[in-house]
């Protein structure tokens, strides 16, 4: 090997890197904006809640092209489809929010900054130490499909305890996601900016409606 590939190689790795981040932000943005969209149609319309079977479908039915997908062009058709969905689902919900509660306006913004907050203070603090989180792979997945169970657990019996702490649970996890996920990135444990997209997506989606629970419980004005 000579001594310029030596050099270049780990050049040719922060360039990989670097545009698999600057992909994934960019991504990241356009659908966050598409998610917005078809949740502000579906309040609208004023479209009524989706059902757990069909939500639960819908998602994992969309995930699994995304992945499947994610090496081709039509990896980025799924991910749009995948996240309008998400963002159809999550209309109805703050539709309720604005009918159930006198301040549910200032519930919703205040979620939605808190997010915003949370999200660029972790992604920014990962990127700047570049600390490897992948020690937190483990336990991070483990928790989440602890907390799913729980959620599910919490919505067919209906335990308003119990669902109050899973969103305490996914707030703490989905901050943990989006440490290791940036972080995975930075390091090259992931380099397809479709998966990681949609994993950061993920994140912000939960971090925002486990918020938005909170906050209508603590915060809330009938």
């Amino acid at each position: 090997m000579s001594l310029n590939t030596a050099i270049s190689r780990p050049e040719a790795d922060i360039l990989a890197t670097n545009k698999v981040l600057r992909n994934t932000y960019l991504l990241l943005s356009m659908t966050l904006i598409f998610s917005a969209m078809t949740a502000g149609a579906a309040m609208a319309l004023n479209l009524p809640h989706f059902s757990p079977i069909i939500t639960l479908i819908g998602y994992f039915g969309l995930l699994f092209l995304t992945t499947k997908f994610s090496n081709s062009a039509l990896g980025l058709v799924f991910v749009f489809a995948l996240t309008g969905f998400m963002g159809l689902t999550l209309g109805p919900i703050l539709t309720m929010y604005i009918k159930a509660f006198s301040n549910g306006h200032e519930l919703i913004m205040t979620a939605l900054g808190g997010t915003g907050v949370i999200f660029l203070g972790l992604s920014g603090y990962a990127l700047t130490t570049r600390k490897d989180f992948s020690f937190m792979g483990g336990f991070l997945m483990v928790g989440v499909l602890v907390a799913f169970l729980a959620g599910l657990g919490a919505m067919f019996f209906a335990i308003p305890a119990l669902s109050l702490a899973v969103s305490a649970m996914f707030i703490l996890l989905m901050s943990g996601m989006i440490l290791f996920q940036t972080s995975e990135i930075i390091h090259g444990g992931e380099t397809n900016y479709i998966l990681a997209t949609v994993s950061l997506y993920v994140s912000i989606y939960n971090l925002f409606l486990s918020l938005l629970q909170l906050l209508g419980v603590f915060s809330g004005d009938d």
